[in-house]
């Protein structure tokens, strides 16, 4: 846990080759830190001093559950009505800076490492108070409920306060940093850290419904997307569409770490967007 990348922005220079790695397919999209330039920031209303890259959205025919913004909050800025949609749930992975986040009638300080989980329709606010941006990840997703299962509690905690949890029979090369449990049903997406040590692989083609957005908070490593290996570092984005097969191999010198959502615990959906059947 030695630092988490975050885009710096500015525009390369009129002398720079054009050409880089990005890519997208019809099964993935791989988007470079070359490609987090001040020409593609966004910018949001309800939020003052705040400049965002928008990395993941839904589309139809690709990937359909989130989206995932890269925000930068300039000091004294934030928001005291971040998002107008209240049937959305939010995670929040901040990487540098301090501000005051607060989730309801409760305020505390994040920074470098904070995780926050906001149930939906429940109101929070986030000021930036440290002498530099604040930045941090902004997750989204219209939450799906399920017959007789209540929505989530909040949850607020700093990644540094849980250990992450070794995948089986891999002698702790393969970790991961679980911020709710994965047998709680309420929960219909987790938003997890994924750690690599060097030499630690996924030994096998993941193949599986759940999508993915990974953005990777440090190392480098190479990773297999649907059929392509892709060389991949801190400030890459990889956002893969439900049954992309993926793989990896950390090959170091240091750890591989990448902030990772997928959507889980809810039926394949039979009617709607991402759907067959009519709506009803």
């Amino acid at each position: 846990m030695t630092g988490y990348y975050a885009p710096k922005g500015g525009l390369p220079p009129q002398t720079a080759l054009m050409t880089g790695r990005a890519i997208f397919t019809t099964a993935y999209a791989f988007l470079p830190k070359g490609v987090f330039s001040d020409i593609v920031t966004s910018y949001l209303p309800g939020w003052t001093k705040t400049r965002l890259w928008l990395i993941a959205r839904p589309m139809t025919g690709f990937s359909e559950t989130f989206s995932q913004y890269v925000m930068e909050v300039a000091p004294g800025g934030g928001s005291d009505a971040p998002d107008p949609e209240t049937g959305a749930e939010h995670w929040l992975f901040f990487t540098h800076g301090l501000a005051t986040l607060t989730i309801g009638d409760q305020a505390a300080e994040v920074e470098a490492g904070s995780y926050a989980y906001i149930p939906p329709g429940t109101p929070w606010k986030l000021l930036a108070e440290g002498a530099e941006p604040t930045r941090f990840h902004w997750l989204r997703k219209l939450y799906e409920p399920a017959p007789g299962i209540a929505p989530p509690d909040p949850i607020l905690i700093n990644e540094r306060d849980l250990a992450p949890i070794p995948m089986p029979d891999t002698e702790g090369r393969w970790a991961t940093t679980r911020f709710a449990d994965p047998t709680d049903l309420r929960h219909d997406a987790h938003v997890n850290i994924v750690t690599f040590q060097p030499g630690g692989v996924i030994p096998f083609e993941e193949t599986h419904v759940m999508e993915h957005g990974l953005f990777v908070l440090e190392g480098k490593a190479v990773y297999k997307l649907n059929t392509d290996w892709v060389e991949v570092e801190a400030g890459d984005f990889m956002w893969l569409r439900a049954f992309c097969p993926q793989a990896c191999y950390a090959a170091g010198p240091g750890p591989f770490r990448y902030l990772l959502y997928k959507d889980v615990n809810r039926h394949a959906k039979l009617r709607g967007p991402g759907a067959f059947g009519p709506t009803r």
